[in-house]
């Protein structure tokens, strides 16, 4: 079962509007439905035998781009499961907040309890697995590295500083640990494995045009 037409398009117009200054534009909105594209193919592809709850899903898709209220700043490097888990619980909060006129009860329940569910290194629902899935498959490939190309922009840092981050990053084995803990099937681990191996050979190019290799 879809989200009803009145619920998604209320979701749709606050996500229109990207952060607290009320600035207006498309990012979130286009997140949502990547994220939400990305669980309809897991679900298409047969992730979970049985099948999974679409309806709650696709508010949960909605719901983890809402604006935060409050902007985190996480230390240079970790973007991890805590990180996560605040995202989470305050998509939560804010979706019962602002859709419990136009959402039925037991939808919300089944959204919210899948969102808080999310963040856990175990979680009891598949729904919460495949979506903590989704999330951080993100962070994999050109959709990752683009992402930390605007991160690096609104913190006012530059090319080098971007190079300079990615070079650490696998200096410090991040991205082996995220491959290692931050799925729990294996056919998106394949799937952020290919991804990595593609951001990986840009981020090489990038240093050696920084270092002047193809002058």
């Amino acid at each position: 079962m879809q989200l009803d037409g009145k619920l998604r398009q209320r979701l749709e117009r606050a996500l229109k509007v990207v952060d607290d200054q009320g600035t207006v534009g498309p990012r979130l909105l286009e997140n949502a439905w990547r994220l939400w594209a990305r669980l309809t193919h897991f679900q298409s592809a047969g992730l979970v035998p049985g099948g999974l709850d679409q309806e709650s899903l696709e508010l949960c898709a909605y719901a983890i781009q809402l604006p935060l209220r409050q902007v985190r700043i996480p230390a240079r490097g970790r973007a991890g499961r805590s990180n996560l888990r605040d995202r989470a619980e305050e998509a939560a909060e804010m979706l019962l907040a602002m859709a419990s006129a136009d959402a039925d009860e037991g939808l919300l329940d089944r959204g919210t309890r899948v969102l808080y569910e999310m963040p856990h290194r175990a979680p009891m629902l598949d729904e919460a697995r495949v979506l903590a899935d989704a999330i951080n498959l993100d962070d994999f490939g050109l959709t990752g590295l683009v992402s930390m190309c605007m991160q690096a922009g609104y913190d006012g840092e530059g090319i080098a500083q971007l190079s300079d981050g990615l070079e650490k990053r696998e200096q410090y084995g991040y991205w082996d640990a995220r491959l290692k803990d931050g799925f729990h099937f294996e056919a998106v681990r394949q799937i952020a494995r290919r991804r990595l191996e593609s951001s990986r050979h840009v981020a090489r190019m990038l240093k050696a045009e920084l270092g002047g290799a193809d002058a």
